[in-house]
């Protein structure tokens, strides 16, 4: 059955109320660490490009809305731009360099720039924190039913059986094992269940189907046949529900590499891989389901933000984050110009990872592979 899509106003109107609070918290761990030790910022903005709106607050801090809502960043004096290159000396004011960002210890520096993806994190854990203690906790990890004829049937999974691992990561929820499965169609994995207080590995020949993501793109991912007694259970108390929101989130965090893997691996069809226009309909169906299902959107965003930022690539925080860690041993920072090279290569790869996810999202691929066949 087709999934009924939210009108363009909905995922227009979701896609900037998801980003913008994500994006904003994001450069807020920069800011607040950045603060912390004393390091004066110059521009606060959420989104690129000219100014919409702005102020200018006591400290000479611009904040400030630009009208290409993808991202934001913080600008430090002793950055020469959103990227974090450093400026030269001169450019800066004599009572402001021995505050500026280039010139404080590298450990404060590593700090500041790994606040930013901590704060997608710290986000995530709030609102599971929040939706365990007064929602309900997520849906368990036991069977409830198992389709005849199905992988699992034909591997000896039973109702009532409780899924602890599937190829050898951990599950402790429903969620957890369907994204685990679809990432490996028709492979061979070793399930782990708990019957009746025996634990069993048993070997499973996942299957193939036609599924559908939250956006009604279709793909090809695995399935196993079974299906979960129940969505939500009762919540729980505030003291126990901060630890289950951390294991939580670092299970998602998980699965988010596992899926990066696989895709590395080619066991997942780069048509997975989604841009702005995917992310906006993935924020429109959510809103389009209700506000919980769309704070709960917003926390799995919040983790993929986070996550990404710490890749090692250039422009992005792990980028930074990797060139510190080399000037941390070698008790010199990288050179200008090796530098410059590698921002602007990763800037290339960026450009041109978000052009391949904006035909993916427009589905250009498959009309172009159509037009050369």
């Amino acid at each position: 059955m087709e999934l009924a899509h939210p009108p363009i106003w909905m995922i227009l109107l979701a896609f900037v109320c998801a980003l913008g609070p994500l994006v904003f918290f994001h450069e807020l761990g920069h800011y607040l660490v950045g603060r912390l030790f004393k390091v004066p910022a110059e521009v606060f903005s959420i989104g690129f490009g000219p100014e919409l709106i702005g102020w200018t607050d006591k400290q000479g801090t611009r904040w400030k809305i630009a009208w290409l809502p993808l991202g934001g960043y913080v600008k430090f004096v002793g950055d020469m731009g959103p990227a974090s290159t450093p400026a030269d000396e001169d450019t800066i004011p004599p009572e402001l360099r021995e505050r500026a960002f280039q010139f404080r210890p590298v450990w404060q520096r590593f700090l500041i720039v790994l606040a930013g993806p901590a704060a997608n994190f710290l986000l995530a854990i709030l609102i599971f924190t929040a939706f365990f203690s007064l929602i309900g906790t997520p849906q368990t990890n036991v069977v409830g039913e198992v389709k005849p004829g199905s992988p699992a049937a034909a591997a000896g999974i039973l109702a009532g059986d409780r899924v602890l691992s599937v190829d050898g990561q951990s599950t402790s929820t429903f969620g957890e094992v369907a994204n685990l499965v679809a990432l490996r169609p028709g492979e061979i994995v070793t399930i782990e269940v708990d019957h009746a207080g025996t634990v069993k590995a048993l070997q499973t020949h996942l299957g193939v189907a036609e599924l559908q993501d939250p956006t009604g793109a279709k793909f090809r991912g695995g399935i196993l046949g079974i299906a979960s007694t129940t969505e939500v259970q009762r919540p729980v108390s505030v003291f126990r529900a901060v630890p289950m929101a951390v294991s939580y989130t670092a299970r998602m965090t998980q699965v988010i590499f596992d899926g990066i893997v696989q895709l590395v691996r080619g066991r997942v069809s780069t048509d997975q891989i989604g841009g702005p226009i995917k992310i906006a309909q993935v924020a429109g169906e959510g809103a389009a389901q209700g506000p919980l299902a769309f704070v709960s959107l917003l926390a799995l965003l919040s983790i993929n933000l986070g996550f990404i930022n710490l890749l090692p690539v250039p422009m992005l925080d792990g980028g930074h984050l990797f060139f510190y860690a080399i000037e941390a041993v070698r008790r010199r920072p990288v050179s200008a110009r090796a530098l410059d090279w590698a921002f602007r290569g990763g800037l290339a790869l960026i450009l041109a990872l978000l052009v391949f996810a904006t035909f993916n999202d427009l589905g250009l691929w498959n009309q172009l592979q159509r037009l050369i066949g």
